[in-house]
């Protein structure tokens, strides 16, 4: 036998993949179409519903706006030598600061103050004024959530106002 008939055949080492079928790759334009309709529902569903609020939220930004509105009438008391006086009315749901705003409480949230130390807190109109000093008649103003109670303290001597939950 002679060398030329003992030769194998050369085998290619690359395999070609088969494509598959142009009219299986993609998808059709109905598809997207019930795609994008489906997104547009959902987004609109959500726009609808409106910005998510908490409850919980809201009365810590009432709390918060009370508190800067007494410590701004306390740096007014000081600025001008004059005393300023606040205002806290429970039935009407409302506080009064003068020079300075009047800050509307929701209806969903109960409005109590109490003067001076041993003063009980109560929803009729009650007031308290800080001095050309920095000091204070000394109050409490309590909001009540449902279970939930915060207060407002402003303290006698240094006219100091804080924020703490009430158990």
């Amino acid at each position: 036998m002679s060398a030329a008939t003992t030769q194998k055949p050369i085998v290619p080492l690359i395999r070609t993949i088969p494509l598959p079928d142009a009219r299986c790759a993609g998808f059709t334009l109905l598809e997207m179409i019930i795609v994008l309709v489906i997104l547009g529902l959902v987004v609109a569903l959500a726009a609808a519903r409106g910005p998510v609020r908490s409850h919980r939220l809201e009365v810590r930004g009432i709390v918060a706006a009370v508190s800067e509105a007494l410590r701004g009438a306390r740096g007014r008391a000081i600025a001008a030598n004059r005393p300023m006086l606040v205002a806290v009315d429970g039935e009407r749901r409302a506080i009064a600061v003068a020079g300075g705003p009047t800050i509307k409480v929701p209806a969903g949230l109960d409005l109590e103050a109490a003067v001076g130390a041993g003063g009980r807190p109560e929803k009729q109109l009650v007031g308290f004024r800080f001095a050309p000093d920095g000091s204070s008649t000394g109050a409490r103003i309590l909001f009540a959530d449902g279970d939930r109670r915060i207060q407002i303290s402003v303290d006698w001597l240094t006219g100091r106002v804080s924020t703490i939950d009430v158990p």
